[in-house]
C-alpha cells in the first residue's frame, strides 16, 4: 500500500506546481503544530525604558523590552525568564511591583523612547502572582504608558501616565486613576489631543502628593517635534483629583518647554529635582513643594537628544544625593550642583530603580537592557543573557552551515551561526561584522568572508573577515549628521538597501533617493536611476522639534526604502520609496517607469517597507507597505505579475490592527508567502488571497523581516533576537488531498551528517538546530487506539531501528496528534546493550552514525502503511570519503557488536552471581558442605576475576575511572 500513498503525494505535487490548488485552502492549525521556532539569539540585550526591583527581596528584579515583553530574574540578574509570553509581548513603558503586596504587578504598554521605529504597547496588565499569569487592565488603545504609581499601602490605588499615540493626536492620553486594581480607569489630568504624560511621580512621605509632567511629541515620517504648547509640570494635593500648573512659577524656564523628568526626595519631600528640556534648559530644583525653582545646572550633558533621555531620580537616604539619565550615567552628591559618572556596561540609559532602605542595590535599563548592580554602581550584571535584540533586517550567506546577519539596534551588527557542533548557540558563535547599527548587510554571494554593510548617515563599509580589513565605500564620502535632509546631496535613510544581483555576484546595489550599483566592490559607484522619490521639500527639513534638533538620517525622507532585482530575469529591477513611489526598470536601470498603485487601493504617502520580487515570473512584485506612522495601523500588501500595469490588495485574513513590515514569498511552492507584521507572523497558500495566523510558539512581537533559506524559515524580530523554523517542507505538500489522508508522511528534504544537536534548553544560549533526519508525519484524526511504528530502514530495505508510540513515545518523541506531528531521527544504529549503574570515562554505548545515501522511512498505523526515500549527505567540510564513511561505519559496527557482547557477558556473570549464592547456601547443614561451599566460592572468585577483566566494579561515582583503571569495556566504548 505505501508505493500508492507515495504515487498520490506525487500527484498531488505536481498539481500543486502547476497551480492546481484551491484558492480559498486554508489548512487547520493542527497542520502547523509540528512546526516549531527556536530563539538562536544573540544573547545581548536590546533597549529596556522601564526596570523595577522589589523592596525587601534583594535578588528579585523585573525590566521590560523594547518589542520584547517583560523578564524577571531571581538571582540578581543572572538569568533571566520572560514572564509575559502568551499573555501579551511588544514595547514595555512601565513595570510596577506593589509595596503593599509583591505579588502585584502593573505593565504599561509602549515605551516613552520614541525612536523613529518605535513600537507600541497593549495598555495595562495586571499580575495578582508575581507574574505567573496576567489579565488585560484596560487603557488599550494608549500605545504608550510611560509610568504606573502604585499606593504603597492599597495595590488597587493606581495611577497610569499615558503618552498615548505618538503619530498623531489621541484623547486617550493624560493622568488615569484607577480605584479598583485597574477594571476602570478615569482621566484625572489632560490639556489636550496633542500632548500626553511621560513621568509621574508620588511623594514618598504622602501618596495624595502627585507631580507630573505632561509632554507634547508628535512623530511623523520626516519628523519629531519635541516641545510646544501642552507640555509642563503639575502638582496635585488630592490623591490625583485636581492638578495645578508649576510650568509657570517663579525659577521655571521660559518656554517653550519639552520633556520634563521629575524626582521628589524621600528625606526631604519638600525637595523636587525638574530636568526640563527649553531654551534655557537644565536640572532644577524647588526646596517648597515646587512653588519656587532654581536651574542649578544647565550643562548639555546631562540633557543632550533630551526627547531619548531626561530622567532623574533622587537618592532614598541622602537628600543632596540625586541621579540623571542619559549617554551616561550621572550621580550628583551635592544637590544636583555637579555630577559625576558612574561607569555601566551599555550606554544611553532610560529607566532606574533603587532600593529605598539600601541605595547601594540598584537596576538601571539602557539601550543594552537591564544590569543590577549591589554595591552601588561599582560592579554590574551582564546583559549578555537577555534575547531583546532588535534587528532591522536578515540576510544569510552562502557559508556551510549557514549564517545569519543583522544590524542590532543600539549596539553592532551580527552574524551568527544558525547552528553549531554543540549542545547550544553560545557567544562563541556570532561575532560583529560589517556596517552599523542600523543598516543593511550583504555577504559576498562567492566569499561570505566579505561582508558590505551600511549604517546611518549613509555609512558603508566593506569588510574581509579573513584580513580584517574594513574599507569605507560611502557612494558620497560626506558626513551628514546635524543637516537636514534638504542640505544632501544624495539623500540615504537610517536603514537604507544593500543587496546582490542574484545574476551577477559581481553587482551590487545601494539606494539613497537614487539607485546605485558597483561591479568593483565600491570602488566606484554608478547612479542608474533618477530621483525615485516625490522629492517634497516640504519633508526635507530639519527634525527635532522647536527646541532641540535631531538630525541622525532617521527622518530623512523622501528615500528608496526598499529595493531589488527579480530573480527571474536579469536587470528587472524594483524600487520603492518611503513616500509611497513604485517604480520597474526592465533595461537594467537605463529606463525607468512609475507602477505606483492608484490611490483608490494604496494611500498616497505610504512607507513601501519591504519588497520581494516574484521568484518565478519575471514581472511580479510582491509589497509590504506601512502607515504607522501617519497613525493608521492598517495591514497594506499588494501584489503584481504584470510589472505593475495592476495591483491587488492582498490583507484578508490579516487582523486589521497588525500593520505590516515583510513580505517573502516562498521558492519552492509557488503562492506560498509569509507575512511579518507588528504582532506575529502571518501564512498564505494562495498568493495572499486569504492569510491566516503562523505564530505558534513564536511570542507577541515585531517581525520585522523574513527570509527563507534550505528549506527554514528566518525571522527578525524587534525586541526578541533572532528566530529560525527548521525545514518548512510540509508546506510545500499541504493540500486538502494531503490534509484528508489518514496517515501521510512528507518527504524530509536532505540531512547532513553534522556534530551537534538540540539538547535542554538554557537561559543564556541559543537553541541549536535538531541533529538528525527531521520527519514530518499527520493523520487526519488522532490514532488513539492503534500502534503506531515508524521504521527506518536502508537503501537495500533492511531494519535499522524501529520506534513505537504508546508508552515509548515520551522516549523516542514519537507523538501522535491530528494534524501535523514532527520525528527527528538522530542518524544513528542502534547502541550497544547496557547494564544498570554503568560508569564509563571517554566512551558510551551509542550507534554509529549513518553513512551518507539514501534511506526508507515506513509509518504504519493498523493495515495503513506510508514511505518515503531521504538522503544522508555527508559534511562538505570533512576531508574523508565515502569508503572512508563506509570503513569507519563496518569498524565501529564491530565495535559495538564487542561491546554488546561484552555487556551480555558482564550480565550473564552477575546473574549467574545470583544463583551460585543460594545454592551454596542450600548446602551449608548438609554433610560435606565445606567442598560444595569451596567450589561455589571458587566459581564466584573465578566469575568476578572475569567480570572485573570486563568492567571496572568498583566505580561508584562519574569520575571513579580517575581512581581506578579502565577495564575492556571502557577501552572498547573509547574507539566508538
Amino acid at each position: 500500500m505505501s508505493w500508492k500513498k507515495r504515487y498520490s503525494i506525487g500527484m498531488v505535487w505536481a498539481g500543486l506546481a502547476a497551480g492546481a490548488v484551491s484558492a480559498s485552502f486554508q489548512p487547520e492549525p493542527s497542520w502547523f503544530q509540528g512546526l516549531e521556532y527556536r530563539c538562536i539569539g544573540p544573547f545581548r540585550g536590546g533597549r529596556s525604558a522601564a526596570v523595577t526591583g522589589v523592596n525587601d527581596h534583594p535578588m528579585l528584579y523585573y525590566f521590560g523590552a523594547t518589542g520584547g515583553g517583560v523578564w524577571k530574574t531571581t538571582d540578581g540578574g543572572g538569568q533571566w525568564t520572560n514572564i509575559s509570553d502568551g499573555y501579551f509581548g511588544g514595547s514595555i513603558g512601565a513595570v510596577t511591583v506593589s509595596e503593599w503586596d509583591p505579588n502585584v504587578i502593573y505593565v504599561g504598554g509602549g515605551e516613552k523612547t520614541v525612536r523613529g521605529n518605535v513600537s507600541h504597547g497593549y495598555g495595562v496588565w495586571k499580575s495578582t502572582d508575581g507574574g505567573a499569569s496576567w489579565v488585560r487592565s484596560g487603557l488599550e488603545d494608549s500605545r504608550r504608558i510611560s509610568r504606573i504609581r502604585i499606593h504603597p499601602k492599597d495595590p488597587d490605588l493606581v495611577y497610569a501616565a499615558v503618552m498615548g499615540h505618538l503619530f498623531g493626536p489621541h484623547e486617550e492620553r493624560g493622568v488615569y486613576k484607577s480605584v479598583d486594581g485597574g477594571k476602570t480607569w478615569r482621566r484625572v489630568l489632560f490639556v489636550n489631543p496633542q500632548t500626553g504624560a511621560v513621568d509621574l511621580i508620588m511623594d514618598p512621605g504622602n501618596p495624595r502628593i502627585l507631580y507630573a509632567s505632561l509632554w507634547r511629541v508628535l512623530r511623523t515620517p520626516y519628523s519629531l517635534e519635541s516641545g510646544g504648547e501642552g507640555s509642563g509640570l503639575w502638582k496635585s494635593t488630592d490623591g490625583g483629583e485636581t492638578w495645578r500648573s508649576l510650568s509657570s512659577n517663579p525659577g521655571m524656564p521660559e518656554g517653550p518647554l519639552g520633556i520634563i523628568g521629575i524626582a521628589v526626595s524621600p528625606v526631604s519631600p519638600e525637595r523636587v529635582w525638574a530636568i526640563i528640556e527649553a531654551p534655557e534648559g537644565g536640572v532644577f530644583r524647588s526646596d517648597d513643594g515646587g512653588s519656587n525653582w532654581k536651574r542649578i545646572n544647565a550643562e548639555r550633558k546631562l540633557r543632550q537628544r533630551a526627547w531619548y533621555y531626561t530622567r532623574i531620580y533622587a537618592d532614598p537616604l541622602n537628600e543632596d544625593g540625586v541621579y540623571v539619565l542619559n549617554v551616561q550615567f550621572w550621580r550628583s552628591r551635592d544637590g544636583g550642583h555637579t555630577y559625576e559618572s558612574i561607569r555601566t556596561p551599555h550606554g544611553d540609559h532610560h529607566d532606574l530603580w533603587i532600593d529605598p532602605q539600601n541605595p547601594l542595590r540598584m537596576i538601571v535599563g539602557d539601550d543594552g537592557g537591564a544590569q543590577v548592580s549591589m554595591d552601588g554602581g561599582q560592579s554590574w550584571s551582564t546583559y549578555y543573557n537577555q534575547p531583546t535584540a532588535q534587528f532591522y533586517r536578515v540576510i544569510t550567506d552562502n557559508h556551510f552551515p549557514y549564517r545569519i546577519y543583522g544590524a542590532q539596534q543600539d549596539n553592532s551588527t551580527v552574524r551568527i551561526a544558525h547552528r553549531t557542533g554543540g549542545r547550544a548557540i553560545t557567544e562563541r558563535d556570532w561575532e560583529p561584522t560589517a556596517g552599523g547599527e542600523s543598516g543593511w548587510l550583504a555577504p559576498h554571494p562567492l566569499n561570505p568572508e566579505i561582508v558590505y554593510g551600511g549604517s546611518y548617515g549613509g555609512l558603508l563599509v566593506r569588510r574581509n573577515h579573513t584580513t580584517d580589513e574594513v574599507r569605507d565605500i560611502n557612494v558620497w564620502p560626506d558626513n551628514p549628521m546635524g543637516h537636514g535632509a534638504k542640505d544632501l546631496r544624495y539623500r540615504f535613510q537610517w536603514n537604507f538597501p544593500i543587496f546582490f544581483s542574484p545574476h551577477d555576484p559581481n553587482i551590487l546595489y545601494t539606494a539613497g533617493n537614487h539607485l546605485f550599483k558597483t561591479t568593483d566592490e565600491g570602488q566606484s559607484w554608478q547612479i542608474i536611476s533618477p530621483d525615485l522619490t516625490r522629492n517634497d521639500p516640504l519633508k526635507l527639513g530639519p527634525s527635532g522639534g522647536p527646541i532641540t534638533k535631531d538630525n541622525t538620517s532617521v527622518e530623512y525622507y523622501c528615500t528608496i526604502f526598499a529595493a531589488a532585482e527579480s530573480p527571474v530575469q536579469p536587470g528587472i529591477l524594483w524600487a520603492g520609496s518611503d513616500d509611497g513611489l513604485i517604480h520597474v526598470s526592465r533595461d537594467h536601470g537605463k529606463t525607468w517607469e512609475n507602477v505606483t498603485p492608484s490611490v483608490k487601493i494604496m494611500p498616497e504617502w505610504i512607507q513601501i517597507n519591504s519588497i520581494e520580487a516574484h521568484p518565478f515570473i519575471a514581472g511580479g512584485l510582491y509589497v509590504a507597505a506601512t502607515m504607522y506612522k501617519s497613525d493608521d495601523f492598517r495591514p497594506y500588501l499588494y501584489k503584481t505579475t504584470d510589472y505593475g500595469k495592476t495591483w491587488k490588495k492582498i490583507v484578508r485574513g490579516i487582523d486589521e490592527r497588525h500593520f505590516t513590515r515583510v513580505i517573502r514569498a516562498d521558492r519552492t511552492r509557488p503562492g506560498l508567502l509569509f507575512c511579518g507584521t507588528e504582532s506575529g507572523i502571518y501564512i498564505s497558500f494562495n498568493d495572499g488571497d486569504q492569510w491566516m495566523p503562523f505564530q505558534r510558539n513564536l511570542p507577541v512581537v515585531p517581525v520585522t523581516d523574513l527570509t527563507l533559506k534550505d528549506h527554514d524559515l528566518i525571522v527578525a524580530t524587534q525586541g526578541r533576537s533572532f528566530w529560525v523554523m527548521d525545514d518548512i517542507t510540509p508546506l510545500h505538500h499541504l493540500v486538502p488531498e494531503v490534509t484528508k489522508q489518514k496517515i501521510v508522511l512528507f518527504p524530509p528534504r536532505p540531512a547532513w551528517r553534522l556534530r551537534g544537536g538540540r539538547y535542554r534548553g538554557s537561559l543564556t544560549a541559543g537553541e541549536n538546530a535538531p541533529g538528525g533526519v527531521i520527519l514530518h508525519y499527520g493523520f487526519h484524526a488522532k490514532p488513539d487506539k492503534e500502534t503506531v511504528q515508524l521504521k527506518i530502514l536502508d537503501a537495500e530495505g533492511r531494519l535499522i531501528q524501529t520506534f513505537s508510540s504508546g508508552s515509548d513515545a515520551a522516549r523516542n518523541g514519537l507523538f501522535l496528534e491530528a494534524g501535523l506531528n514532527r520525528f527527528v531521527w538522530d542518524m544513528r544504529y542502534p547502541g550497544a546493550e547496557s547494564f544498570p549503574g554503568m560508569i564509563l570515562w571517554g566512551g558510551g554505548t551509542q550507534g554509529p552514525p549513518a553513512v551518507p545515501g539514501m534511506y526508507e522511512a515506513r509509518l504504519r498505523t493498523g493495515e495503513d502503511s506510508v514511505s518515503v526515500m531521504f538522503e544522508i549527505k555527508a559534511d562538505p567540510r570533512s576531508s574523508t570519503n565515502q569508503d572512508g564513511l563506509e570503513a569507519q561505519f563496518g569498524f565501529l559496527i564491530e565495535i559495538r557488536d564487542k561491546l554488546t557482547e561484552t555487556h551480555r557477558a558482564v550480565m550473564d556473570i552477575r546473574r549467574i552471581r545470583e544463583q551460585i549464592v543460594p545454592i551454596t547456601d542450600q548446602f551449608r547443614s548438609w554433610p560435606g558442605a565445606d567442598s560444595v561451599i569451596a567450589l561455589g566460592q571458587d566459581i564466584l572468585k573465578r566469575l568476578r576475576a572475569v567480570e572485573e577483566a570486563l568492567y571496572q566494579t568498583k566505580n561508584q561515582s562519574r569520575q571513579d575511572p580517575l581512581n581506578y583503571p579502565i577495564r575492556l569495556n571502557n577501552r572498547l566504548s573509547a574507539l566508538a
